[in-house]
């Protein structure tokens, strides 16, 4: 038995031991060209979440599923790259007003996207919402949508032949209780990021109840993992820890986000919308080395110019009407006061079961469903006035949509001496150097 074989590699990481550049590689190599079982990169996995790995463990584990598939290369475009990823939450619709907005800056931004599972949505499901759109492009088409002017950003799927170990690796991870692992989290991000041939990322790594990291500690963590991985590749990265114990904005579901982006691009739209959304626009400009306020970009029309050019170049029609439910119900409010609490996990079970997600990989999703907040938490609220507005093509779902709801919130009589939503932007890691 040689040092490279699958059961030699699990005993040690299941013992405790490092694993070496070599066994790292010959284990993603393997599994990627089935010489090594599934079943035995779930006890690798498992291992792996038992034991941990330290930082160069982590890095030449990203370095491996990198290597697995092909790595984009956008270093001859005229203008920077820089891209955005979020860990996922609720209402968080961020990416489409964002990669428009950094375009209109100067940058380019080439964002690989994908599809939600369980209660957090995906970005591919909402801009399919709107007619025409299409997520999947070819690296050329990609580099012509770059290089435009009038467009610059492309937020699509990411295509087979990118980091495919990681993508088999994800679907194992998900079906052997081996997902709660920071260092395998961060190296699936960080490959597929790396992979798409960006050189400077912002990360928005989500905290709540809302989030897959609820804890403070545990996003810090992740952030912190996840920066050092971009460093290690060359690619200058930073991460923003953003509260979600609420939904950002005032919707959660494909079509009605994308209505909700739209209206933050023509000057309005929520306030945490268009506070989130420069924040991690200002990272990102400066990133790009560029010297330019996103909030003029976003206020003379030009992001949203950039919107329209992104839509139509992908295929879709940005004048088009989006999808609209064929059944809703209202939520009114129990009682009047102070809306305090304002469950984002309980909303995203909602937008879920009414038919905006899916349970697994390849399930179709309704386009119109979702939840429409009427309120936030801080608001004034009225008894007998609306709360929250189900949508649905599907009127079977809306009991268990409203069951996911009627704990979701709390109502103070009295208002509170402070706001009692705080922070969006809770911490700052990295410092963009690569």
């Amino acid at each position: 038995m040689t040092a490279h074989d699958a059961i030699s590699i699990i005993r040690a990481k299941r013992d405790g031991a490092e694993l070496s550049d070599e066994q790292i590689d010959w284990a993603i190599n393997a599994f990627t060209h089935d010489v090594m079982a599934g079943e035995q990169m779930a006890a690798l996995a498992m291992a792996i979440v038992w034991r941990g790995m330290n930082r160069r463990e982590t890095a030449r584990w990203t370095r491996a599923m990198i290597d697995s598939g092909r790595r984009l290369d956008f270093t001859d475009l005229p203008r920077p790259t820089v891209d955005k990823h979020s860990t996922g939450g609720i209402g968080d619709k961020i990416t489409l007003p964002l990669a428009p907005l950094v375009a209109a800056c100067g940058a380019a931004v080439p964002q690989l996207s994908g599809r939600g599972l369980g209660h957090t949505g995906g970005t591919l499901d909402k801009l399919e919402s709107i007619p025409g759109w299409r997520a999947d492009l070819g690296p050329d088409r990609m580099r012509e949508i770059l290089t435009d002017p009038a467009v610059g950003a492309v937020v699509c799927a990411a295509g087979a032949d990118l980091a495919p170990a990681d993508k088999r690796l994800y679907a194992l991870r998900d079906t052997t209780g081996t997902v709660e692992s920071i260092p395998l989290i961060a190296s699936s991000i960080m490959s597929k990021k790396i992979a798409e041939g960006t050189a400077a990322l912002v990360l928005d790594v989500k905290v709540g109840s809302g989030a897959f990291m609820p804890t403070h500690a545990e996003a810090h963590a992740l952030a912190t993992t996840m920066v050092e991985l971009g460093a290690d590749a060359g690619v200058r990265t930073v991460a923003l820890l953003t509260a979600m114990d609420t939904p950002l904005g005032r919707t959660a579901g494909n079509a009605l986000e994308v209505a909700e982006a739209v209206e933050v691009l023509a000057g309005g739209g929520p306030a945490d919308v268009v506070e989130l959304t420069l924040a991690l626009a200002r990272e990102m400009v400066t990133l790009a080395g560029l010297d330019t306020d996103p909030a003029d970009a976003l206020a003379d029309g030009r992001a949203m110019d950039h919107w329209r050019g992104m839509i139509h170049a992908q295929g879709g029609d940005p004048d088009a009407p989006l999808p609209s439910a064929a059944h809703t119900e209202t939520l009114s409010a129990p009682t009047s006061g102070t809306l305090t609490r304002l469950d984002a996990r309980a909303v995203g079970i909602a937008a879920w079961r009414l038919g905006a997600g899916r349970a697994r990989q390849g399930d179709p999703v309704q386009s119109a469903a979702g939840v429409r907040l009427h309120a936030t938490v801080g608001d004034q609220v009225t008894a007998g006035r609306p709360l929250f507005t189900l949508h649905t093509d599907t009127p079977h779902a809306l009991p268990g949509a409203l069951e996911a709801l009627s704990e979701a919130i709390a109502i103070s009589p009295q208002s509170p001496r402070h706001n009692p939503r705080g922070p969006l932007i809770l911490d700052r890691v990295g410092d963009g150097r690569s």
